[in-house]
């Protein structure tokens, strides 16, 4: 685009930046395309409330495999991160837990895959510290437990702390309600949960919506995740 006078500086201008705003929109098929064997990633939801269900079907049914993931729970053996178990590609599983998924059971008692118990506040709050780049938080959560074990214990005035590091991914996958074309993302009630700490956590953020709308639509005071975190959207 060319400007040929003052006048038009400020139109050419808005415009350049409206078309840069654009996100670009990928089928489920292409946003799995982004993702490598053993990477790390982090993915929204709760018990699949939240998670980005056609994204992870159709990681479940590609040829990508060794995953870490970093989630609240493993949801069930057919739907949300539960189909990846299912199909085993993943490897380690860090979450707070796993009990609605007998498959994840299984595979941890048969010693396929690794899990790593978090509470979930404590998952949450390291995930938060990798996002605005702090190195760990500090929590009496564990202590006495096999949560401890082979952490840093620190004390300060007198109280005893773990020292609980950040956690931060490759990828991010999650699911919003509506997201605008920009990347601002709008969850609806409890489908917030993990996702927005998941955004800030990871280099690519891949972003699942329920319904695209024009940059703008979207009131700022509901934008959940900034669209400046998003790198990708898949329209369902």
């Amino acid at each position: 685009m060319k400007c040929n006078n003052s006048k038009k500086s400020y139109f050419c201008a808005t415009s350049l930046s409206k078309k840069n705003m654009q996100k670009p929109i990928l089928t489920p098929a292409q946003a799995v395309t982004k993702i490598k064997s053993g990477m790390t990633l982090m993915i929204g939801g709760f018990l699949a409330a939240g998670s980005p269900i056609k994204i992870l079907k159709a990681l479940a049914e590609s040829d990508v495999h060794d995953l870490t993931i970093i989630c609240n729970d493993t949801a069930f053996p057919d739907k949300g991160i539960g189909l990846l178990i299912a199909a085993k590609k993943v490897k380690k599983v860090i979450a707070s837990h796993i009990g609605t998924n007998p498959l994840t059971v299984e595979q941890f008692n048969n010693k396929e895959t690794e899990v790593v118990f978090v509470p979930q506040g404590t998952l949450a709050e390291q995930v938060r510290c990798g996002g605005s780049g702090l190195g760990g938080v500090l929590t009496p959560t564990g202590l006495g437990t096999m949560v401890a074990e082979g952490k840093q214990i620190i004390t300060l005035d007198g109280k005893e702390y773990l020292l609980e590091k950040a956690l931060r991914g490759d990828i991010a996958l999650v699911g919003a309600n509506i997201g605008d074309t920009a990347g601002n993302l709008y969850y609806k009630g409890t489908t917030q949960n993990f996702n927005p700490l998941m955004a800030m956590a990871c280099d690519t953020v891949i972003a699942e919506v329920e319904e695209l709308v024009p940059a703008g639509e979207i009131p700022m005071e509901n934008v959940h995740t900034q669209g400046i975190l998003v790198d990708f959207l898949v329209k369902i």
